[in-house]
Parts: C-alpha cells; sequence; structure tokens
C-alpha cells in the first residue's frame, strides 16, 4: 500500500511539473509573437546642436514617414531623433530596444512625441492592454522630465485579419486614450487628421509623401507648443 501511495505521488510530481514546464513554454512562446519581418529604425540628427532641446519621436513606419517634416519643421529649434520599430506594445522587447536606444543616444529628451498600434495584430486587445502601462513607464524612464505627447494610431485603408482592421485600430485608440487620460498626456489626433485625407494613402496603411508632410507639420505643431512652455524657451 505504502509502495502504491509512494508510486502516486511520484506521478502526481511528475504530472505537475510537467505542467508547469509546459505553461512556462506557453509563456514564453506568448511572451514575444515576432511578425514575418521585424525591424527597428533608428536616427539622430547631425550636428547635434548641443544648445537646442532634444525631442524623441517613437513609432513605426508611418511615424518614420512623417520623421523628415518634424525635421523641417524643427529646424534651428530642436534636435530630432528617431526610435521606429515593429515591435508591438504586449512584446517584451519593446521596452528593452527603447532602453537600449536612450543609452546609445545618451542626451536628455525635452519631449517625447509616441505611438504604438499598428503592429502586433498577435497580441489581443486585452494583452494590449495589460501592457500598455509598461511603455507609458519605459518612456518615463529614459525621458524622466520630457512631457509626453501621444499620436493616436491611423485608420487604414485595406483591412487584414488579423489585422489591421479599422475596427481593432478603433479598440487599441479607446484602451489607449483610457490610460492617457488619466496620465494628463496630450493627445496628437493623428486618426481624426488623416481620416480628413483619404485621398492620401500609398497603400493600404503608409501615406504619401504630401499625406506625410501634414502628419508631420502636425506633430510639429504639437512639439513646439510643449517646448514653448519650457523654462528654457521663455
Amino acid at each position: 500500500m505504502k509502495t502504491l501511495i509512494h508510486t502516486l505521488l511520484l506521478l502526481l510530481v511528475f504530472a505537475c511539473s510537467l505542467g508547469v514546464s509546459h505553461a512556462q513554454a506557453v509563456g514564453k512562446n506568448a511572451a514575444s509573437r515576432p511578425e514575418e519581418i521585424e525591424w527597428t529604425w533608428e536616427v539622430r540628427p547631425v550636428p547635434v546642436e548641443p544648445k537646442l532641446p532634444n525631442v524623441l519621436l517613437v513609432g513605426d513606419s508611418i511615424t518614420r514617414n512623417y520623421f523628415p517634416e518634424v525635421q523641417r519643421q524643427l529646424a534651428g529649434v530642436a534636435n530630432v531623433y528617431l526610435f521606429a520599430s515593429s515591435t508591438s506594445v504586449g512584446d517584451p522587447r519593446l521596452t528593452h530596444q527603447l532602453d537600449e536606444f536612450a543609452a546609445m543616444e545618451n542626451v536628455p529628451f525635452a519631449v517625447v512625441h509616441f505611438n504604438n498600434g499598428m503592429h502586433g495584430w498577435m497580441y489581443s486587445e486585452v494583452e494590449y492592454k495589460n501592457a500598455f502601462p509598461s511603455l507609458l513607464h519605459e518612456l518615463q524612464v529614459i525621458a524622466p522630465n520630457a512631457p509626453l505627447i501621444w499620436a493616436t494610431i491611423t485608420p487604414v485603408k485595406g483591412e487584414k485579419l488579423p489585422g489591421p482592421t479599422n475596427a481593432r485600430i478603433d479598440a487599441r485608440n479607446s484602451i489607449a486614450l483610457t490610460f492617457i487620460a488619466k496620465a494628463g498626456i496630450p493627445v496628437d489626433d493623428q486618426h481624426e487628421l488623416m481620416t480628413q485625407h483619404k485621398d492620401q494613402y500609398e497603400d493600404d496603411v503608409h501615406f504619401s509623401p504630401a499625406g506625410a508632410s501634414i502628419q508631420g507639420k502636425k506633430v510639429a505643431e504639437f512639439v513646439l507648443a510643449s517646448l514653448r512652455k519650457m523654462p528654457s524657451s521663455k
């Protein structure tokens, strides 16, 4: 009888260990779900003007497209840096990438304009919601004295499953805005802006150079408004 009980206990421990290992494996696989092509695109201004404030744009390929217009609008006013990536909120790599970028550039950022949500459609909106605070926290870590500006996710012309779809974009914008409003962060409503320029798509997701220019000018307006509130800019 004792031998039988001992055997059953061993089997139970073995089964539990398998369950834990399986759960850990699933968790590991679920933690990072890369797309077919993953990328980052990091740009620093040349030259960096030490007397000017440093502005950081965080986003994806849409941000990368309007970045040159922001640089033009802020020429002589600020050094504009870019961190663009396909890594989505929900992927633990995102905060590490931002950490590495900030350490590499090693400058204080005066303003951070950010967006995330057009990638990572393998992550549910629940996962997006659960992970969004970690993005806010990370930005506050790498730019502790910088005001943040949130740019809403832009609509798409053509939809794909599991994404992007406009319904999921609307859901993510809504989720983000709950945190953004609570934190008192200004909103650059790029979604509403580009809804008014549906003739400016160059593909299902991205906008033409003229469309990107429209976006960049709006971004620059928000950044300038934030810079003007800085004591050193008075």
